[in-house]
């Protein structure tokens, strides 16, 4: 019971977290030097990334499949224009999205 709760608890912080995401617009900058902004889910996943949470536990975390966790990755990677993880967290943080 006790890994139940536990999963359970996270996703009650998962979600309060996204409704302050969706709550305060100012966490979402759209830099000029980025083709498209990133969406809210692109910035949770971005921010879970910098936290070093492999894709297994962000799509446990955010209740995904791990499938669509790579995918928010490929489209995050695309419009930093970057290659890897590290690249990428290193401007958001350049850039202020982190």
């Amino acid at each position: 019971m006790p890994k139940y709760l536990g999963k359970l608890l996270e996703g009650f912080e998962a979600e309060k977290w996204r409704r302050e995401v969706k709550s305060d617009q100012r966490l979402i900058p759209s830099p000029k030097s980025l083709i498209e902004p990133l969406s809210v889910r692109e910035l949770e996943g971005l921010n879970l990334i910098a936290q070093g949470l492999s894709n297994r536990e962000i799509s446990e975390r955010l209740f995904l499949a791990l499938s669509t966790v790579k995918g928010h990755n490929r489209i995050i990677f695309d419009k930093l224009q970057v290659s890897r993880r590290t690249e990428a967290v290193a401007l958001a943080r350049k850039l202020g999205l982190l």
